[in-house]
């Protein structure tokens, strides 16, 4: 290695942008192609070490080795709770750094977390990773977490959050070839919104983009990126491409023909400044597009320059001593103060749903004999994104513990609640067997071949179950030619240890069974074992990639699937109403496992618990009407029945390795839950619109829009505590734009039980009236308080005016209206207790003027369309089937308007109808559209009659058009 310590980046003193820029310059074109990817080369002649980019840690360190694991992101979002968000974040960059100690070359310091994205339906495979429904609440809490990741230095970094997934990210099936429909007021004032927050307020330096497009444009490629995350909110960080997205610009999207321009293009356009895609692939692309002209030079220097501002900034090129960060070692990783962090995080994250009668908490004191049943009661489950665990202490081993602390020894008995059972072939007439490829010892197996393997079946709804065989307590899998009972867990990205059961006919016990990619499931006659199809098939691909299952190489075969009867052998539900027989208390633990029905690459078909498990906690609850149903989970769930039978149910997400002691403390009192859930949990999916609609407004989603009934209203969350709320304070109640910037709201709150709790303080506000459909309800802050017997707090928020801001459609500009707002606080949405009123002074939005060119997107309201793309600029409305409309409110036509103009494209002959005050109203015109290419824009102009005045203008799209703009002509 040469003196390279004497160039002018190895200066500490020197300001960050000239050390950045000198480092730039000494980097050869080819040294600068391979720091392009997500693993970043070694530059041994200039003291630059090998990088990488990207290291999961949505809720702890992961995949690389035993590290300190934190309830999954929407149990921490259930906190409600910045400041333990913050420290979490803080205990997870400690151990980043640990493990960067360990390899700095393999470990980064860039860590792929949060998930920002926007939960507007709960069927979304990832709900866990994000933070909720609400951008506020997503946006505050996200951005604790990355101030805790990053640290509190002015300058260095202990490690570097990303936020995921830029932008419109809320749905796995397609999710790599889909484009979403973002309007511009649900862009700004919701998906947008969620992301400003934890850039301007958390100071997160990096961002990974979707796999989705937006209005039809890859979000690798979308100029949202550089105009506003970029420009507009000033991130001087680094963006990264998800895993194989960019290439799947090619592949999925089918967008553009070659990897060269996909590469460029991201580069250029979409600012992309670190790719993660296989190297190779990504630099020869690189050379070909620098050699065809698609890429210069400086535009690598721009990327480069943002990925080494962070680098510089985590202390790489600076002696250690300067570094706060750069002491922590391995010694960091599993700390003890990590595991009290990690229990605190999960006793914050309970919620209690409902509380009969004081079911809950249980006195340990008085109780003689407890029943723990239930499929999740003694077990601790990991999500993808989850660590290796040091230890886990399960539900019932946590209450066992908290029992035998009393001293009393209260009896716990235990049911799993499943069904074992033998399976028998009808075709054969006999039972079968497993493989000895298993290799379950001789001594293990049935003592009578003939009766086949026992299983212990747990259904896990939508058809899909899992098997473990008796003869040696391990789980069924399958290598894709036979099933083997040889897996220790269900935890891989093919869940294969997954099968789907299902009735041959509606009623009919005989069932058929398939693998986890579709494959039949059938038995050799002969010996009676199982296999997958002929069980001749070699392994199928498996290869991860955008496309997840759906690429996960099906393996096509014409063999019939085997029919089979399921004979019980003994039965989960009577033993565990046998167990909760007499019991002083039943506690019933039902949920999800992370990994099937809803997960990466996969959403859920619906939202309703297992039916297996509600009948099991509905039976346990009529034997034992003292019955505590604990739901552990990583979404919301339809409990109706449970919710009308149960005497008290709380739910926690799946939460890492102190989920069993945490439960246990809030079930016997020694923790008072206090929290609250992030997401509307709705009754059914019937009060849900189709899951690809992302306009929240118009489809009446989350709490903000919804008119009906939710089962658990967002923010609800009950305590052992009562708290009153009084003596709401507004300075000022009238509050000028321009002048003022906040308004102060305060109240007074005192927790009038006998038992110290923790209250979570919601504001909330609403604008009274509107030129345009408002939230019904907007969270502007929240505040958890801790409160002893009788104590008040004082809780004051800042309630910023820009808050009450819309998107203006028609001037292209957030605008504060005037008018009057109501401003609430309260337990919940639904548990408001104070109001009062706001009277801002600030602007009325005037009539359209449609003589000035108007996009098309910019619509008020719209039937049967959906926002794609305008190779010349922005967004394109275009028809979904033959006929759609767009609204354009309140325009002032003045003395008469005798012409327009169109800027459009059909793919086949269409038609653009003008109409007056509704889309059947007065015909005022009718331009023809003659059929062209998908991207051929063309202006036409048609005559106008009879549109004077104030008017709503509808378009009425006739045929398969797209509309980019338009502008009225006066007379």
């Amino acid at each position: 290695m040469t003196n390279e310590k004497t160039y002018l980046y190895w200066n500490p003193n020197l300001l960050l942008e000239d050390r950045v820029n000198d480092l730039i310059a000494q980097l050869t074109l080819d040294e600068k192609i391979g720091l392009m990817p997500q693993y970043q080369i070694a530059i041994e002649r200039l003291g630059v070490q090998a990088y990488k980019h990207g290291t999961e840690a949505a809720h702890g360190m992961a995949w690389l080795g035993e590290a300190t694991s934190y309830p999954q992101p929407i149990g921490l979002a259930c906190t409600w709770d910045s400041e333990l968000l913050k420290r979490v974040g803080g205990a997870i960059g400690d151990e980043a750094r640990g493990f960067y100690k360990r390899n700095p070359n393999l470990n980064g310091l860039t860590l792929w977390a949060p998930t920002v994205d926007m939960e507007r339906d709960p069927r979304w495979g990832r709900t866990e990773e994000a933070y909720g429904e609400d951008p506020v609440l997503a946006g505050k809490l996200t951005a604790a977490l990355a101030q805790g990741i990053q640290g509190d230095h002015p300058f260095y970094l202990k490690a570097v959050a990303t936020l995921k997934h830029f932008i419109g990210n809320n749905n796995e099936a397609g999710r790599g070839d889909s484009s979403v429909s973002l309007d511009p007021r649900n862009l700004r004032e919701y998906y947008l919104k969620a992301f400003e927050i934890p850039f301007k307020e958390g100071g997160a330096l990096s961002m990974m983009t979707a796999y989705n497009a937006i209005n039809g444009v890859p979000a690798n490629l979308s100029q949202l990126v550089i105009d506003i995350v970029k420009r507009e909110w000033g991130m001087n960080g680094f963006v990264v491409s998800d895993a194989f997205d960019v290439t799947g610009t090619v592949r999925d999207h089918h967008y553009v023909e070659t990897v060269k321009e996909a590469v460029a293009r991201s580069i250029r356009d979409g600012g992309i400044d670190s790719i993660t895609d296989e190297a190779a692939v990504v630099t020869e692309a690189i050379r070909e597009a620098l050699k065809d002209g698609l890429l210069t030079e400086n535009d690598l220097d721009t990327a480069l320059r943002n990925t080494f501002r962070v680098r510089f900034r985590l202390g790489e090129f600076d002696p250690p001593e300067r570094n706060p960060y750069a002491a922590i070692d391995e010694s960091a990783i599993l700390h003890p103060e990590h595991a009290e962090l990690a229990r605190e995080a999960v006793q914050k994250a309970v919620v209690l749903l409902k509380n009969d009668g004081q079911t809950l908490p249980l006195q340990a004191a008085k109780l003689s004999k407890v029943a723990v049943i239930g499929p999740l009661a003694d077990v601790v489950y990991r999500d993808w994104y989850s660590g290796t665990l040091p230890y886990a202490v399960t539900p019932l081993q946590g209450i066992r513990e908290r029992l035998a602390a009393e001293g009393k020894g209260a009896e716990t008995s235990y049911s799993v609640g499943t069904d074992r059972v033998r399976i028998k072939a009808v075709r054969s007439g006999r039972y079968v067997r497993l493989s000895d490829e298993s290799k379950a010892p001789l001594a293990a197996r049935a003592e009578r071949p003939e009766e086949g393997d026992i299983f212990e079946i747990s259904d896990w709804g939508c058809g899909s179950h899992t098997l473990i065989a008796l003869r040696n307590n391990l789980y069924v899998t399958t290598d894709d030619k036979n099933l083997q009972a040889s897996a220790l867990r269900i935890w891989e990205w093919f869940t294969k240890e997954v099968f789907q059961i299902r009735p041959v006919d509606q009623g009919s016990s005989l069932v058929t069974a398939s693998t986890w990619n579709g494959t039949p499931v059938t038995v050799d006659d002969e010996t009676g074992v199982l296999l997958v199809g002929d069980g001749l098939a070699a392994e199928t691909a498996n290869d991860i990639n955008v496309g997840g299952a759906a690429e996960a190489g099906i393996s096509v075969i014409g063999t019939q699937a085997d029919t089979f009867e399921f004979e019980r052998v003994s039965s989960g539900l009577d033993e565990a109403v046998e167990s909760a027989r007499g019991a002083d208390a039943a506690i019933v633990f039902v949920g999800n496992h992370p990994l099937i029905n809803g997960k990466e690459t996969m959403d859920r078909p619906d939202i309703t618990l297992a039916e297996s498990q509600e009948k099991l906690a509905l039976a346990v609850i009529e034997e034992n009407p003292n019955t505590i149903v604990v739901v552990v989970g990583s979404y919301p769930f339809a409990l109706n029945a449970l919710q009308e039978k149960a005497k008290a149910i709380i739910y926690t997400s799946h939460a890492g390795q102190e989920i069993g002691r945490a439960v246990a403390d809030v079930l016997f009192g020694d923790v008072n839950p206090a929290g609250r859930v992030n997401m509307t949990w709705y009754k059914s999916v019937d009060q849900l619109p189709p899951f690809m609609d992302y306009d929240i407004i118009r489809g009446g989603r989350t709490y903000q829009y919804f008119e009906g009934e939710p089962l658990y209203p967002f923010g609800h969350g009950l305590s052992y505590s009562e708290f009153r709320y009084e003596a709401l304070q507004l300075s000022p109640n009238r509050v000028v734009a321009g002048t003022d910037t906040a308004a102060q709201v305060s109240c007074r709150v005192t927790n009038i039980s006998d038992c110290k709790g923790e209250e979570v303080v919601q504001l909330y506000v609403r604008a009274d009236k509107s030129r345009v459909k408002r939230p019904r309800l907007q969270l502007a802050d929240f505040k958890r308080i801790a409160l002893a017997p009788g104590e008040s707090a004082e809780v004051t928020f800042q309630l910023q005016l820009e808050s009450l801001a819309i998107w203006d459609v028609t001037r292209d500009r957030f605008c504060l209206e005037s008018g009057t707002y109501t401003v609430m606080l309260g337990a919940s949405s639904a548990d408001l207790r104070l109001e009062g009123r706001l009277t801002v002074a600030g602007e009325t939005i005037p009539p359209r003027d449609l003589t000035r060119v108007t996009r098309a997107a910019n619509y008020d309201a719209y039937q049967g369309i959906h926002l794609g793309e305008c190779v010349e600029g922005g967004s394109a409305a275009a028809v979904n089937g033959d006929r759609g409309w767009l609204a354009f409110c309140d325009a002032d036509l003045g003395a008469g308007i005798s012409a327009v103009e169109l800027r459009a494209v059909a793919t086949e002959n269409a038609a653009v109808e003008v109409r007056l005050d509704g889309p059947d109203g007065p015909i005022a015109g009718k331009c023809k559209i003659l059929a062209g290419g998908e991207q051929d824009w063309r202006s036409l102009t048609c005559g106008l009659t009879g549109a004077s005045g104030r008017h709503d203008v509808y378009l009425v799209l006739d045929g398969p058009v797209s509309l980019g703009w338009f502008r009225m002509i006066a007379d």
